[in-house]
């Protein structure tokens, strides 16, 4: 009778296992999918384009909005609009509220912990970080990271000056739904066509 149990046991542990890792996986292969898109679009983008572009302001959900990168970490990521689950199995998402990237307010972006974001508990105060879009990059550096909790939403408010806030779970190697939010909050130092 424990024999039959402990099989069980081993056999339903090897299917979260197995769950887990084809999570893990697939998140991978369509992140690599969308950063392939994004090689493709800049590839395909014209030579002559003008010096100072206009940031697109109709944005469809799940349509390639940026590329983030956080270089001393050597990371980076093709940002989506829209930060629902199937999006964020793609990558990070934009919150559709908030200000695009380099605009005056608050641009939020949001990842899973256990992919995308994993490398945000590594981010130190100064960091630098980048968003490309639209033939332009806007250098971020960061000046806060903190955790709360997920009713406080006081990191998604509207800024007066440009600013980036990625929002995470927390705790970062958390099994199940993580009961807390990792901030990382960053303001626009510089941009360049």
């Amino acid at each position: 009778m424990f024999r039959a149990i402990s099989y069980l046991l081993i056999l339903g542990g090897l299917i979260v296992a197995r769950h887990g890792v084809y999570s893990v996986i697939s998140t991978q292969r369509a992140e690599q999918e969308a950063q392939e898109q994004w090689d493709r679009q800049m590839a395909d983008r014209p030579v002559d384009r003008p010096s100072a572009p206009e940031l697109r302001r109709e944005l469809r959900k799940g349509e390639m909005l940026a590329r983030l990168s956080i270089d001393r970490l050597k990371s980076q990521w093709v940002v989506l609009e829209g930060a629902d689950h199937e999006g964020l199995k793609r990558g990070p998402g934009h919150l559709p509220d908030t200000a695009l990237p380099g605009s005056r307010g608050n641009c939020v972006i949001a990842g899973h912990r256990d992919t995308q974001f994993r490398v945000l508990r590594n981010v130190e105060i100064g960091e630098e970080i980048s968003l490309e879009t639209e033939g332009r990059t806007f250098l971020y550096r960061v000046t806060d990271r903190r955790v709360v909790a997920p009713t406080d939403t006081s990191s998604l408010d509207h800024t007066a000056t440009p600013s980036l806030t990625l929002v995470t779970c927390y705790p970062f190697y958390y099994v199940g739904p993580a009961p807390k939010r990792f901030v990382v909050r960053a303001e626009l130092v510089s941009s360049k066509v």
